[in-house]
């Protein structure tokens, strides 16, 4: 058994600490308030949730498209009203329950990454506009956005050399 010795705040040496009983008595309360989940609820549910966002996507194009808009255009203004739609609900503290219910399908969808860049900006806004917003805005966001630049990038260089040595 192992023992060591513990440190209080001030950092004086407290009484021996059993490292292994501690450990057991970690592990039981990690183990109590870990969520039990249902995969396949939880699969139903994101099924649900991302199947209602993207009906609502359609209903927005299809809107627009028995208004005579053109079909780019119509799809250029259904991702700017879901995205709009994302980040009003994020303003008053909605989506995190979507996403709560629902998980993955309610980040997936566009409305997620939008939600992913408003979320930091509201909670970090009472540090200032340059510290708070300016710095944390894209915490969740900036790695998906890297990512999607980068690997974007290394598609267009295979994509190049393949046309070099006429493959395509």
């Amino acid at each position: 058994m192992e023992e060591k010795m513990g440190n209080d705040f001030a950092g004086k040496t407290t009484e021996p600490v059993d490292v292994e009983k501690r450990n057991e008595s970690y592990n039981a309360y990690v183990e109590n308030v870990t969520p039990k989940g249902n995969c396949a609820l939880k699969c139903l549910k994101a099924f649900i949730v991302g199947g209602i966002i993207c009906l609502i996507g359609q209903i927005i194009l299809n809107v627009c498209k028995s208004m005579k808009v053109p079909d780019t255009d119509a799809a250029l203004y259904t991702t700017i009203i879901l995205v709009f739609i994302s980040v009003l609900l994020t303003g008053l503290n909605i989506y995190p329950t979507i996403t709560t219910f629902g998980g993955a399908g309610s980040l997936v969808p566009i409305t997620g990454f939008a939600n992913s860049v408003a979320a930091p900006a509201i909670e970090y806004k009472k540090e200032g506009k340059v510290f708070g917003i300016g710095c944390k805005i894209f915490t969740i966001a900036g790695p998906v956005i890297l990512y999607g630049i980068f690997f974007s990038w290394c598609a267009g260089l295979i994509y190049w050399a393949l046309k070099l040595i006429h493959v395509i």
